[in-house]
C-alpha cells in the first residue's frame, strides 16, 4: 500500500466552500465507481479555511498516469471535474492546469 497527499485551494468565498462541501456528502456513483476502480482503496479530504489536504491510500495497481487516462475517457469523471474547478484554484507554484499538488514527506514519527 502507498500513501499520497495532495493540496489544492478553494475559491475564498464562503457560499462556494459550503457547496463545495455538499457535493462531497454524497459523490455520485460513477466517481466513487472511478476512484476505487484506479486502486484508491481510501481517501479523505480536510479543509482549513480555503486549503484542502487530500489523503490516498492505494493499492499495487494504482499509477497517477492510470488515474489520468481513466479519467480523461470518462465523461461524468469530467463532468464531475469541470464542476469541482468551480470552486477551486491553483496553488500558487502549481504547474499549468495542475489542479491537486502532490506533498513532499517531510516527517513520520
Amino acid at each position: 500500500m502507498q500513501k499520497y497527499c495532495l493540496t489544492v485551494d478553494l475559491k475564498d468565498d464562503v457560499v462556494f466552500i459550503a457547496e463545495y462541501e455538499r457535493h462531497h456528502t454524497s459523490i455520485w456513483p460513477e466517481i466513487h465507481e472511478s476512484i476505487t476502480g484506479a486502486g484508491i482503496i481510501n481517501m479523505e479530504i480536510y479543509r482549513h479555511d480555503n486549503r484542502l489536504f487530500m489523503i490516498m491510500e492505494t493499492d499495487d495497481t494504482f499509477s497517477f498516469e492510470k488515474k489520468a487516462a481513466m479519467d480523461a475517457a470518462n465523461p461524468k469523471v469530467q463532468e464531475w471535474e469541470d464542476l469541482m474547478w468551480n470552486y477551486q484554484q491553483p496553488l500558487k507554484h502549481a504547474a499549468k492546469g495542475e489542479k491537486w499538488v502532490l506533498m513532499d514527506k517531510i516527517f513520520q514519527l
